[in-house]
């Protein structure tokens, strides 16, 4: 893995629409402002998968048993809200 390229802060106002162009594509910068890093500015990472991977990476997960995970879910938690009305 590679290290940020550095930009300066004039880089970054001088040429904003191509270093976002950049951090869209996935490149990662560290802002700095005279030679002290200032901030950085990476990728958000969304990642989105299309219906046929979901579906191909489904085909490979256990199967849950609902009445089983009812009576997990039961054991770890207090289902037996108490009503804030009654008196």
């Amino acid at each position: 893995m590679s290290l940020p390229a550095e930009i300066t802060q004039r880089d970054l106002r001088l040429r904003s629409k191509d270093i976002m162009d950049a951090v869209e594509g996935g490149e990662s910068f560290v802002v700095t402002r005279n030679g002290r890093p200032m901030g950085q500015l990476v990728p958000l990472r969304r990642r989105f998968v299309t219906r046929a991977q979901f579906v191909a990476s489904s085909a490979t997960a256990p199967v849950v048993d609902p009445d089983r995970l009812r009576v997990d879910v039961a054991a770890v938690l207090d289902l037996d809200l108490d009503d804030p009305y009654a008196r």
